[in-house]
């Protein structure tokens, strides 16, 4: 078969030989049951075996998994409730009443958009209600946590923006608002971006929102990894401090299915969203998506403050423990090592972020690379990035943190093999089995 000859090395290689062994494969039954065996592998190890620090995961209350399987998920959903192109959708309808009015419920905002597939194409929809091509707009860096979609390779780049870097404070780790003003006014853009996919304190979204209205531009608030935090009042409330927009991915701290969902306080801004989703660029959408966001929401109304407290908890335990085995963290000297459920780690000590979470994951500690605003990693990332969202699902509370630092510093301090520490992190998560904070 073609190659694809733009992928890494290292993927295609791994293609290949899947490609060759299903070659030898003519049997549809022995497909099915390889597929179905890698499913059941896949669960055990990421379910069952490892201890999950990936920021960008979770795992979802198995009631709301369970929906993704109905068959609503197989009908199409096109047009508004009341007014649906497909006959037969009167049950569907109020499934997504229910779970757009819950998501405004959860955030306190007037408008929600539910139907985007995931966090990237809500920042799309976001940037296609606020500019046009050509335009300029301003986003976090790599080095501070933004994301690809706000940049080139990504959405806004695909969409023709160009976009500027919001300047930042790296020691206080936050944004540079002075220069910030100084140079909305020379740019004067359309949209300007904060948070992303490293968010470790607050920002300043008042003194932010003050300087897009003084330029004429919007102000939209990247919750990707947030949402949970900010649905569970401990971290910050981006709409009612000013911003016009928040998005975010309803996995990650959320703890829903993957997909994605734009809150809003502005009705035009609103208006905008609905035509791009319907009848743009969503038209049909994922009714079993829907139902199971709309159970993950009910979770979150139900448990999420303590929920969010937990993750972190865990979260500050989990850094002083990691320094108390020699592990150093990334921080503002004098504030707490996080003020969320993320933490970040120096990854030049660790031979990149890469690299280190590859060895780290061959202990089935799983985490990855992240840039930090540090002398540069040569081929690879100078940060690590841990979250807590997923060990705090799974029950594991400040006394637990401890045990994960000594696993991690055994590989990362001690320099023993992964593989010998393996066994004893699948020992670790026996006692860490059933969810927490679900209906």
């Amino acid at each position: 078969m073609a190659q694809k000859s733009w992928l890494p090395a290292e993927s295609a290689t791994l293609i290949e030989e899947i490609e060759t062994t299903l070659g030898r494969l003519n049997d549809p039954a022995a497909i099915e049951a390889r597929l179905l065996g890698l499913i059941d592998d896949h669960e055990r190890h990421m379910d069952r075996e490892s201890i999950g620090l990936n920021a960008g995961t979770n795992v979802m209350n198995p009631r709301a998994a369970a929906l993704l399987s109905r068959s609503l998920g197989n009908r199409p959903s096109l047009g508004y409730p009341g007014d649906k192109y497909e006959m037969g959708m009167e049950y569907a309808e109020e499934i997504e009443v229910i779970a757009e009015d819950l998501a405004k419920r959860l955030f306190g905002a007037p408008f929600a958009e539910i139907r985007v597939g995931s966090g990237a194409l809500a920042n799309l929809y976001s940037f296609m209600a606020t500019a046009r091509p050509g335009d300029s707009i301003m986003a976090f860096t790599g080095e501070m946590g933004g994301h690809v979609t706000h940049h080139q390779a990504g959405a806004a780049g695909l969409y023709g923006l160009v976009t500027h870097a919001v300047p930042f404070d790296a020691a206080r780790m936050t944004v540079d608002l002075d220069r910030l003003r100084d140079e909305a006014k020379r740019l004067r853009p359309k949209l300007i971006t904060v948070a992303g996919s490293l968010c470790l304190y607050p920002y300043p979204v008042r003194e932010m929102r003050q300087i897009c209205d003084e330029v004429g531009a919007y102000l939209l608030y990247d919750a990707a990894h947030m949402g949970g935090l900010i649905a569970g009042r401990h971290f910050q409330a981006p709409l009612a401090e000013g911003a016009h927009l928040m998005t975010m991915s309803t996995y990650k701290a959320f703890g829903g299915p993957p997909s994605g969902l734009i809150l809003s306080s502005d009705a035009d801004l609103a208006k905008r969203l609905d035509q791009i989703a319907y009848p743009g660029l969503t038209a049909n959408f994922d009714l079993g998506k829907t139902a199971a966001l709309a159970l993950s929401i009910l979770d979150l109304l139900e448990h999420g403050e303590a929920y969010a407290a937990q993750a972190v908890a865990n979260a500050k335990a989990l850094g002083a423990a990691l320094e108390a085995e020699g592990i150093a963290t990334h921080h503002v000297q004098g504030r707490d090592v996080t003020e969320s459920h993320h933490l970040a780690l120096p990854a030049a000590p660790h031979g990149g972020g890469q690299s280190a979470s590859k060895h780290l994951a061959r202990a089935n500690i799983l985490l990855c690379g992240i840039g930090l605003p540090v002398a540069p990693v040569a081929g690879d990332l100078n940060g690590i990035r841990l979250g807590t969202q997923e060990v705090t699902r799974f029950g594991m509370k400040q006394d637990a943190m401890a045990g994960i630092a000594r696993l991690m510093a055994r590989v990362m301090v001690n320099a023993e093999a992964p593989e010998q520490v393996r066994p004893d992190v699948i020992a670790f998560r026996q006692a860490y089995q059933t969810m927490s904070y679900v209906r």
